[in-house]
């Protein structure tokens, strides 16, 4: 490895905070706005992406391209009005706690935008635990493309094997395969163990409080051996 610091990179929505349904609602409400019929179990295998492509994933080509800045607009107010009740994730704070207490880097490995950050970050009230955040304006491609991730390991000074990255969708698992960064998978945003290693996360865990549980057989500790 090329130096002595360790990370881990988070992603926050559906992984700390429990918002990937949230999402699919505000979605689905979305589509509808525009005309379209797309059923939410579609919806929520999508969410995880970028805005841009799930639009373009669940519409396809032949959809009206002129609509699709105007429907993530539509999605992000209607989420928003979910904010005041958003709850972080059972063991989620305690999960930043213990990383922070071995001596790893925690960084929040967000694409959110800056206000729907500051509303997660608030949800989550451990400012003293997070090292540092990305946001929406820190990439270009949005996940599957791994533009965030590459910016929280610019942002933290920390290289590619020297982190791991935690995520609940496949879409984490794509983004950080294609950076060679291990990716433990939570189940907690709706996807299953079997698909997220299938897909490629070294281990899968329920949620931030079993990971917890399991930190000293999990990959994070693996990091620090």
């Amino acid at each position: 490895m090329a130096g002595t610091a360790r990370g881990v990179l988070l992603d926050v929505d559906g992984t700390l905070v429990d918002t990937t349904y949230l999402h699919t609602v505000a979605f689905w409400q979305a589509f509808r706005q525009f005309g379209h019929d797309v059923p939410m179990a579609r919806i929520h295998r999508s969410v995880g992406m970028g805005a841009d492509k799930l639009v373009a994933h669940l519409l396809g080509a032949g959809r009206d391209t002129g609509q699709d800045e105007d429907l993530q607009h539509a999605h992000s107010s209607l989420y928003s009005t979910f904010w005041q009740r958003l709850r972080p994730l059972p063991g989620a704070v305690d999960l930043l706690r213990e990383c922070k207490r071995r001596g790893l880097t925690v960084v929040l490995a967000s694409s959110a935008s800056a206000d729907e950050l500051s509303a997660l970050r608030a949800t989550l009230d451990a400012e003293d635990l997070i090292d540092v955040a990305t946001g929406s304006a820190d990439a270009e491609g949005s996940k599957p493309e791994p533009d965030i991730l590459e910016a929280a390991l610019a942002k933290s000074g920390l290289a590619a094997d020297q982190v791991v990255f935690v995520g609940d969708s496949v879409w984490d698992v794509e983004a950080a395969a294609r950076l060679d960064i291990p990716c433990i998978g939570l189940e907690c945003g709706g996807t299953n163990a079997d698909e997220l290693t299938d897909r490629g996360a070294v281990e899968a865990y329920w949620g931030p409080a079993e990971l917890l549980g399991a930190f000293d057989r999990s990959a994070l500790a693996r990091l620090l051996r």
